[in-house]
């Protein structure tokens, strides 16, 4: 269960600014129903061109609808120009914070607020040029690049959390890792030489990344993980305490588990859970 701020459950329960506005003067459209959060936000000026309204429609998770909520409480009596400055930082902190999990909630209504004020200049969408990198979601190297240097962000996790990016089948962690290590200026992983490794050194490999990088912080929720076997590039586990009856635990499978051994050790593995 996500920890949220009485901030955001307020947002939440009682969302500001629900709605449409009629001849609106700028509408920003992001995300879409595919990918399971959608934003459509819309901004009307007065006649000193700051905003007098903002109004927003949103299907998404309760952090969706309080960054959308949040966001047009922020941007009332702002100028464009002041309006344009928010980032995606200033509308979680708004908020009180959101789940490291759910940042790319409020990079959505970063993006849509582009969106609509490129609307109003007669502008269009703000388009984000670059090549599709995460099939799954249509992100691009380029607003991989953007989340990263803005964010500071240094694992595929972390991209995944703000973007959504490689959180699909998996298959783009590589192109991710590669981008990430060109922005901190780090030395491209040598994962093809890991591609070469012996199945003891595989499974050498995995449980240390498994004792150094998820054990302590599944267990900081009451949680473990025990390492059952290797076969291939599977690697099978069985959840131990608080995991172990979550009704979240497949997330923490594939979202957080098999993201970090993807990183870590190869970037084919895949992680099944083995009941006990």
């Amino acid at each position: 269960m996500w920890d949220y701020t009485d901030k955001v459950k307020d947002h939440f329960l009682n969302p500001r600014n629900v709605g449409e506005i009629e001849n609106a003067d700028g509408v920003g459209e992001v995300g879409s129903l595919a990918c399971g959060d959608a934003l459509t936000l819309y901004l009307k000026l007065d006649d000193n061109q700051r905003i007098k309204e903002a109004k927003f429609k949103t299907f998404g998770c309760a952090s969706a609808i309080a960054s959308s909520s949040a966001l047009t409480e922020m941007v009332v009596g702002l100028t464009l120009e002041e309006a344009e400055k928010i980032t995606n930082e200033q509308i979680a902190e708004y908020l009180g914070g959101l789940p490291k999990e759910k940042m790319h909630c409020s990079v959505m209504g970063r993006d849509a607020l582009e969106k609509a004020i490129s609307c109003y200049r007669g502008s269009g969408d703000k388009v984000l040029d670059g090549e599709i990198v995460c099939e799954c979601f249509g992100i691009t190297d380029k607003q991989i690049q953007r989340a990263i240097q803005e964010n500071h962000l240094k694992t595929v996790e972390e991209v995944t959390d703000y973007v959504k990016a490689g959180g699909g089948c998996g298959k783009c962690h590589e192109k991710i890792q590669d981008i990430i290590d060109v922005i901190l200026g780090r030395e491209k992983q040598p994962v093809e030489n890991r591609k070469t490794l012996t199945n003891i050194q595989k499974i050498r490999l995995i449980e240390e990344t498994l004792d150094r990088e998820i054990k302590p912080e599944l267990k900081k929720d009451g949680g473990d993980i025990e390492l059952i076997d290797v076969v291939g590039n599977r690697v099978q586990v069985r959840l131990r305490g608080s995991c172990a009856s979550c009704k979240m635990s497949q997330v923490t499978l594939k979202n957080y588990v098999e993201t970090k051994l993807r990183e870590l050790v190869l970037p084919d593995l895949t992680v099944e859970e083995v009941q006990s």
